[in-house]
């Protein structure tokens, strides 16, 4: 359990001290078991000098007075009215991982960070006594959270610190931290040991308080604009809602197989039927499919549906909503990716797909109908495709290779074809194509939307085709999920709807180009196991 920090008047001795000992944990694991590398040893040896006086190493309780930056700042409010700019006598207890420590004859000097950032320690023997001062040289180590009790001054050298008057263990780390100066370098293990890359890099925190902040943000968004949050199943008896390949599990209990969902679409959508108005999901989808600097099997999106909206008021508010994120996260609409300086003020740029792919490839899809015509038409441009790839991906790949990296200022492209399109309406001055949008930003995809099909035999058609997509090879095709449209037979109202990749929007706005970067703990192959030989 957490609560609010205590106030520094009800701190008493005795608890600042931490002297009241927990009963102390049985050893239940050798070390020789635990396959302890010879570092670890040593300083498991420390946690047992601990336990011999009696000091249990990770005790149960701690008191915290305050977080290290509110201390500093409170500290250099009142500086000015302190006698001779002097020492405050109010006594305070902060903790937080011991970070560095330099020693000086009878003094030592060292630094502990929590959450809130970094605070000297200034340790002096005459104050602490001989005997915890010689334990904090001996007994303490790099890494070690701890808990530090004392009054602010500024020291000689400009810098607000802590006079120690007792200091007492909290954990006892057996790993050393990553070496200072340089940090957790290797890419492997800062995905494997997230957790090690948040202690030694900065600017990763910074990433993930990023992220946070980009979710809060969507979501004050769209709660003052009464849309209601809502969760639909992640275990799915059909898959649907996007073109991917799922992950395929069986439920015992009902002896039948699920799917992990793919999208939360044709969910969220059952509830427009249903007679929700706005709602909108944040959550984990999952596709069975490779992994590069974009995709993971796991990511978060977020998808909103308004029931009486179309793909242009969906435009119109999707515009609004990446204006003020990135105000929320860099204080103004304009950031840096790649390099390149993004600028959201102004309108966002509009051309149809068909546009942009004329544009960049030199091709008109709408020209060439049959597959092998467009095949060999990408072929000539320089695309990279398979022979058997089916038409509408093909146009999805000239999308992709030619057209997506151009587009580093916002642009939506709009209207697509319908058979890349399963789930939109189609535009009715153009049958072919329906209404249909992609975001792009710093050469990215942000954001898919449509103008919703509501027609539920339209619909059916269209997963029919799909299933003839899939039968000619394209694995990614949608199964023909009746159900919904047997919702759709109940009526569902004129909706707009979108999704957009939380992932990859806090990729652009943290200026990271590798997925991997802003998930916390991403997939990884399997390393190989553990020997009992293995020394660390």
């Amino acid at each position: 359990m957490t609560g609010e920090p205590e106030s520094p008047e009800t701190l008493t001795r005795p608890e600042r001290a931490l002297d009241i000992v927990a009963p102390l944990p049985l050893r239940v694991v050798s070390e020789s078991a635990a396959g302890l590398s010879e570092l670890q040893r040593v300083r498991q040896e420390k946690v047992e000098a601990f336990r011999e006086r009696g000091v249990d190493p990770y005790p149960p309780r701690v008191v915290r007075s305050s977080a290290a930056a509110a201390a500093k700042s409170r500290f250099e409010a009142i500086e000015p009215s302190l006698p001779d700019h002097g020492e405050d006598d109010t006594e305070l207890a902060l903790v937080g991982r011991l970070v560095s420590r330099r020693h000086q004859g009878k003094t030592v000097f060292a630094h502990i960070r929590d959450g809130s950032g970094e605070i000297q320690l200034y340790l002096r023997r005459d104050d602490v006594g001989s005997d915890v001062f010689d334990d904090f040289l001996k007994l303490y180590d790099l890494g070690d959270f701890v808990q530090a009790t004392g009054c602010l001054f500024r020291t000689r050298a400009g810098e607000v610190s802590l006079r120690v008057g007792t200091v007492a263990m909290l954990s006892k780390a057996l790993n050393a931290p990553p070496e200072k100066f340089h940090g957790l370098q290797d890419v492997e293990t800062r995905y494997r040991q997230r957790y090690a890359d948040l202690i030694a890099n900065d600017d990763v925190r910074a990433v993930f308080a990023a992220r946070s902040k980009i979710i809060s943000s969507i979501r004050r968004f769209l709660d003052a604009r009464d849309f209601i949050e809502v969760e639909t199943p992640t275990l799915q008896p059909l898959y649907g809602g996007a073109a991917a390949r799922p992950f395929t599990t069986v439920h015992h209990a009902l002896d039948q197989t699920f799917y992990l969902r793919i999208a939360v679409e044709l969910y969220l959508k059952r509830l427009i039927v249903g007679g929700f108005e706005r709602v909108y999901e944040i959550g984990k989808d999952f596709r069975n499919e490779g992994m590069d600097r974009n995709h993971q099997p796991e990511f978060t999106m977020l998808e909103w549906y308004e029931a009486y909206a179309d793909y242009e008021q969906v435009m119109a508010v999707t515009e609004v909503l990446m204006r003020q994120v990135t105000t929320d996260v860099h204080g103004e609409p304009r950031f840096t990716k790649d390099g390149a300086d993004i600028d959201l003020s102004g309108p966002f740029t509009r051309m149809t797909l068909r546009e942009a792919i004329q544009t960049h490839s030199g091709i008109d899809y709408v020209a060439l109908p049959e597959q092998q015509d467009l095949l060999r038409a990408a072929w000539a441009a320089g695309a990279d495709v398979a022979s058997e790839t089916v038409w509408p991906r093909i146009v999805d790949e000239l999308l992709k290779q030619f057209v997506r990296p151009k587009l580093l200022q916002p642009t939506f492209l709009v209207d697509y074809p319908v058979a890349l399109s399963p789930l939109a309406k189609r535009k009715p001055d153009d049958p072919t194509h329906a209404e249909r949008f992609q975001l792009f930003i710093g050469g990215g995809e942000i954001a898919n939307a449509f103008t919703e099909l509501n027609d539920p035999l339209d619909q059916l058609a269209r997963f029919v085709a799909q299933q003839h997509d899939r039968d000619a090879g394209d694995e990614d095709a949608m199964p023909i999920d009746r159900d919904y449209v047997n919702a759709l037979m109940y009526g569902m109202p004129p909706t707009g709807g979108i999704g957009i990749g939380i992932d990859r929007l806090t990729m652009l706005l943290t200026d990271r180009t590798n997925i991997r970067d802003v998930i916390l703990f991403p997939a990884m192959r399997a390393q190989p196991a553990r020997t009992d030989t293995d020394s660390g």
